[in-house]
């Protein structure tokens, strides 16, 4: 299949795209849904959480399986995708940013977005930069200070390798701090949120950089202390005690949608049946209990509308990496 006819997109806006009326396709059977990373990470939560919200208001025939397929930020899950599951409608993949910025930054080699059949979006996933509970550091200002004196001065670690999106929001940071020699500044990337926590936590690195909804839980158990969480304002609800980047004289804003594509090669009526169906998710109680919880902030975009702002996301991304010197 190819990728639909692309609409203009609001800069920075949240469109809807149209609900389809078609409904000849039948969904039966179990759904696969693919994390593109090892357990624990936003991929991973995408998936299980969705099963099982999918499953809870009976919007699937079968149950929603969750298979981890680590590896190159997505990269790994992508080829798989497009190279052995063409044609396969009851597969769906979790993405984000990440998958946006592998695709921006070359990491797929030999992939693009068109590739693929883009979904839709369930919420934006927030930044943020933050510490184990015994860190010296207690403010994104005094990390940034010492990295003004020294880039090597700490280490950082993220759920995507080296270029992605964890990395690029902590480049984003401390350019807008005034940084220099960004390329110096220390990061180690893993296949997904979870073991870049373990390191954090286990003080083999200095500070963690990924998405809000990795961290929720070590940031209630108290393992984990927000510096700044990359948004445009507070977060809501227990994450309200906690900085953004902005506040601290900062402006970086870093959201991550989180979301789903499909692969090729399937019908129009089964593209448009998950459409639909990620749409009615979307706006269901269930999932909006599921937001709150996790840190999960509104941004809805589906199907064609959707289709539009993955490409331009990729290219604003693109033109970011070589402001910043990852790319030429």
């Amino acid at each position: 299949m190819t990728p639909r006819s692309l609409k203009t997109l609001i800069a920075g806006g949240l469109l809807l795209s149209a609900a389809s009326t078609s409904q000849a396709f039948e969904q039966s059977g179990k759904v696969d849904c693919i994390a593109p990373a090892n357990p624990g990470g936003g991929w991973d939560f995408t998936c299980r959480s969705v099963g099982r919200v999918l499953g809870d208001l009976d919007l699937v025939d079968g149950n929603v399986q969750t298979t981890n397929m680590p590896g190159a930020s997505g990269g790994v899950g992508f080829s798989h995708v497009v190279q052995k599951r063409a044609g396969q409608e009851n597969l769906i993949v979790a993405a984000s940013t990440v998958t946006t910025t592998g695709l921006a930054r070359g990491q797929f080699p030999g992939m693009n977005a068109g590739m693929v059949n883009w979904i839709g979006t369930l919420g934006a996933d927030y930044g943020v930069i933050a510490v184990a509970a015994d860190s010296p550091y207690q403010s994104l200002n005094e990390i940034m200070e010492a990295l003004k004196k020294d880039p090597r001065a700490l280490t950082f670690t993220g759920g995507t390798a080296s270029g992605g999106w964890d990395h690029l929001k902590l480049l984003m940071t401390a350019n807008e701090a005034g940084v220099d020699d960004l390329a110096r500044i220390g990061y180690l990337g893993y296949n997904g949120g979870g073991e870049a926590v373990t390191q954090t936590l286990g003080g083999h690195v200095d500070a963690f950089t990924g998405d809000i909804s990795e961290v929720v839980s070590f940031i209630e158990s108290g393992d984990l202390r927000p510096l700044a969480i990359l948004s445009e304002e507070r977060l809501p609800g227990k994450l309200q005690q906690w900085p953004t980047a902005r506040e601290q004289g900062i402006d970086t804003i870093a959201p991550n949608w989180r979301g789903f594509y499909m692969p090729a090669d399937v019908s129009e009526d089964a593209y448009e049946w998950w459409v639909d169906t990620i749409d009615t998710l979307y706006a269901s109680d269930e999932w909006k209990g599921v937001m709150t919880q996790n840190g999960l902030m509104p941004f809805e975009m589906h199907g064609e509308a959707f289709t539009t702002f993955v490409n331009d996301q990729i290219a604003q991304i693109e033109d970011i990496s070589r402001q910043i010197g990852l790319s030429q």
